[in-house]
């Protein structure tokens, strides 16, 4: 394939993984994801490489560790409550130090939830849902052809830090059909040497990946992983800051709400109202300084979310009592009305803030923070 091409998100996702490199893949039909399996399963064994339907969400975890550990690109998929299931694996390959990528289509929860799209997976991909303290890189595109560029970056940090990485996005990105198109595929040569990994050969020096029994040895472990996840934290943050020099309230906003956002943007620029939007596109690490740095002229931020707040407790610590900060919120698979919530924002902007914090079963949630 070359040029541009109409593809579901799903789809695109699989070829861009493919491109990249990756030889294995593992999964369990759930929705919103199945066509990225579906894809996988067509053209993984065509190509001579790896697809698996595992028998549970934990066996396809631990199968891309398998696969990892042995020196392949390896991935898998799935969404909402069935995302619970890995996270003791993706914690076991952060405490080995095995790079591989899950992509998190994330459904309406909690538990078995619905279908319909949401984010309320944010705190489980960016405070590591599983045990111990280590971190996942989680990227969060926001279209078709970034879900597809994420997805090789992915696999690129995920090597880069020998760690998993995350592709989070809500389940529009993988339903939606939009133009994407690809690089060329990379040859074996460009993936980084794999010295780490166990190839079964006599007189390989074994990994030293052996469980550390006492406390000084864990926390020495520990303290390695951290370091690590400080120079993530250096060097990897993305976002995009659009209108905000000037803006009097910033709207933060990430996957495809913050299409929505940058819409309400634009009308409201042409309106004569000073409205810019910071989208995180590293959910972790999170571009904090970048964002204090947009809001530096607002008097407010108000963050957008499908679900019930968990990004504008973070944006709260990162603003740090700069200006303050609102929030509105659809859950279950609700979207946010862009007219509603693009008056109560010029209503801001008009210094009139008294709308803002009521549940309202028929808008979502509103909150002052």
């Amino acid at each position: 394939m070359s040029g541009k091409l109409f593809m579901k998100g799903n789809e695109a996702i699989g070829e861009s993984a493919i491109r990249s490199g990756c030889m294995a893949y593992y999964g369990y039909p759930i929705t919103p994801q199945n066509e990225l399996t579906a894809y996988m399963a067509k053209n993984m064994q065509r190509l001579g490489r790896v697809f698996i339907q595992t028998e549970s969400e934990i066996t396809a975890i631990n199968a891309v560790n398998g696969s990892s550990v042995a020196g392949f690109r390896a991935m898998t998929s799935s969404a909402g409550t069935a995302m619970s299931l890995k996270q003791e694996g993706i914690s076991h390959m952060a405490y080995l130090e095995i790079p591989g990528v899950i992509v998190d289509m994330m459904r309406g929860g909690p538990g078995l939830g619905n279908i319909l799209a949401t984010q309320c997976d944010y705190n489980q991909a960016t405070k590591g849902g599983g045990s111990g303290d280590y971190h996942v890189i989680v990227l969060a595109p926001n279209s078709v052809q970034e879900a597809a560029d994420l997805t090789r970056l992915a696999f690129d940090l995920s090597d880069k830090y020998r760690n998993p990485a995350m592709l989070l996005a809500d389940g529009t990105i993988g339903q939606m059909i939009e133009l994407v198109e690809f690089p060329e595929p990379i040859g074996p040569d460009e993936i980084p040497a794999r010295d780490w990994a166990l190839t079964g050969c006599a007189g390989r020096e074994a990994r030293k990946a052996e469980p550390k029994n006492s406390a000084e040895e864990l926390e020495e472990h520990n303290i390695r992983l951290q370091k690590k996840y400080d120079e993530a934290e250096k060097t990897e943050k993305r976002f995009e800051a659009i209108m905000t020099d000037d803006a009097e309230i910033v709207i933060v906003a990430f996957g495809t709400l913050s299409r929505i956002a940058h819409e309400m943007v634009s009308q409201a620029r042409a309106k004569g109202y000073k409205l810019g939007l910071f989208r995180p596109i590293t959910l972790w690490p999170f571009a904090e300084e970048a964002l204090r740095e947009s809001i530096r002229r607002a008097k407010g931020v108000v963050v957008l979310e499908h679900n019930a707040g968990m990004l504008t407790r973070d944006v709260r610590l990162f603003v740090q009592h700069r200006c303050p900060v609102y929030y509105h919120g659809r859950m279950g698979g609700c979207i946010v009305d862009e007219d509603i919530v693009g008056a109560k924002i010029k209503g801001l902007i008009d210094g009139n803030e008294k709308d803002w914090g009521a549940l309202d079963g028929r808008q979502g949630l509103w909150k002052t923070f």
